[in-house]
C-alpha cells in the first residue's frame, strides 16, 4: 500500500479535535474524514466511524493491524504539523 496524497484541513473551533484528514491510497482510492484529535497523551487519529443504532460508534474503514495504523498515524501528523507551523 503507497499512499500518495494526504491532505489535512485544520479545524478553526476551540477542542479536542484539531483537524480532518483525507489520504489517497496508490492513486485510486480515497478515505475522508479521519480526524486528527490532542488526548491526553499527545495527537492521534481516529477513522472515520458512524453511530449504530445501539449508541456505539463503529469504524467504517480501518487498518487491519497495529503497523499499518502506526504508518497511516505518522504520515497525517507529519503533514498536520506542517500544516500548523505554516
Amino acid at each position: 500500500m503507497n499512499i500518495t496524497d494526504v491532505i489535512v484541513r485544520l479545524i478553526a473551533k476551540e477542542g479536542k479535535m484539531k483537524a480532518v484528514a483525507s489520504i489517497t491510497i496508490d492513486d485510486v482510492f480515497v478515505v475522508h474524514d479521519i480526524k486528527i484529535i490532542e488526548g491526553s497523551n499527545g495527537l492521534f487519529i481516529a477513522m472515520p466511524s458512524r453511530k449504530a443504532q445501539d449508541g456505539e460508534y463503529h469504524d467504517i474503514v480501518h487498518p487491519i493491524n497495529q503497523e499499518t495504523r502506526v504508518y497511516l498515524q505518522n504520515l497525517i501528523l507529519e503533514k498536520y504539523q506542517k500544516e500548523i507551523s505554516e
